[in-house]
């Protein structure tokens, strides 16, 4: 009994610091395992009137709806097609950004570089996509009034199906690669500074700085975020997808999002939409454990 009067007193001493942990525990228990109880609606005939648990139980039914689609292999393929192009050419951008900010010595140049990399991150997609059409449009869009200025013929761009996964993925860099740096900034303000003296005393130039020095220690960073991205392979938002979708590019834009959307919210088939994003979840946490053990095999950094 003795024994507990210690810690007693010191949860009394220290009672501002508990309530402060309590805020985003509070938060992730209602925004990430409340919503959890949902998931019983991928296994039920879901009715508003008869609620969660008033529905019946079909079992695997809306997963077998959802393998039994024809065209869910080319939409399966889509998915996670742009998620791996999206992931492979814009995960090394915001890596380099963040070096690149680092070199620079003139501090008004750095913040000015910095705010305009930045600033995108905060645009909306709406005004993102919007943005692409006044580009690319064949009337009245500026790459094609280039064109014309030049005496050659407008270019249908949004009319080629092949110009969707391009403009999706270039833009999504456009949109996020200035904002990601931020983690790799702070990686890199985090090393020590005589790691820098030892290297110009031995005569390394800037480059082998770069290659020799911050590398290897944004190295865990890099790594971490490698395994999150991967872990979230078939997690692509339907929102720019779906703006950017038409006849011409079906083949290449419809993905998991936007067929759950059109299927599931417009037609208000709730239990057939849970069943997908389980299965999305699923999957997720499949390649996440798997692309985490392998690199925990080759490296000492690893989420667990």
């Amino acid at each position: 009994m003795k024994s507990l009067i210690p810690a007693i007193s010191r949860q009394k001493r220290y009672w501002q610091l508990y309530l402060l942990a309590m805020i985003p525990f509070v938060f992730v228990l209602l925004f990430n395992y409340m919503p959890m109880y949902g998931i019983l609606l991928a296994f039920k005939d879901y009715s508003i009137k008869k609620g969660i648990l008033g529905g019946k139980w079909v079992g695997l039914k809306y997963f077998n709806q959802l393998f039994s689609i024809p065209n869910f292999p080319l939409i399966l393929k889509n998915t996670i097609v742009l998620s791996l192009e999206s992931m492979v050419i814009g995960f090394p951008f915001p890596i380099l950004l963040a070096l690149g900010f680092n070199e620079l010595r003139n501090k008004t140049v750095k913040k000015v570089l910095q705010t305009v990399s930045f600033a995108p991150f905060f645009i909306s997609t709406v005004v993102v996509v919007s943005i692409i059409f006044q580009m690319f449009s064949y009337r009245y869009g500026v790459i094609n009034a280039i064109i014309r200025g030049m005496g050659g013929s407008a270019v249908n761009f949004l009319g080629i199906a092949g110009f969707f996964r391009p403009s999706y993925i270039i833009s999504g860099i456009w949109q996020r690669a200035g904002y990601s740096s931020i983690l790799y900034i702070s990686a890199l303000s985090a090393v020590d500074v005589s790691l820098y003296d030892a290297a110009a005393i031995d005569g390394a130039s800037r480059l082998q700085k770069v290659l020799h020095v911050d590398l290897p220690c944004i190295m865990p960073t890099i790594i971490i975020t490698l395994i999150l991205n991967v872990g979230n392979i078939l997690s692509i938002g339907f929102e720019k997808a779906y703006l950017l979708q038409n006849p011409v590019n079906y083949k290449y834009s419809e993905i998991i999002a936007t067929y759950v959307y059109k299927t599931g919210i417009e037609q208000a088939q709730f239990s057939f939409a849970t069943a997908v994003g389980l299965f999305n979840s699923v999957v997720n946490c499949i390649m996440l454990i798997l692309v985490n053990t392998i690199v925990r095999k080759f490296s000492e950094t690893s989420l667990f």
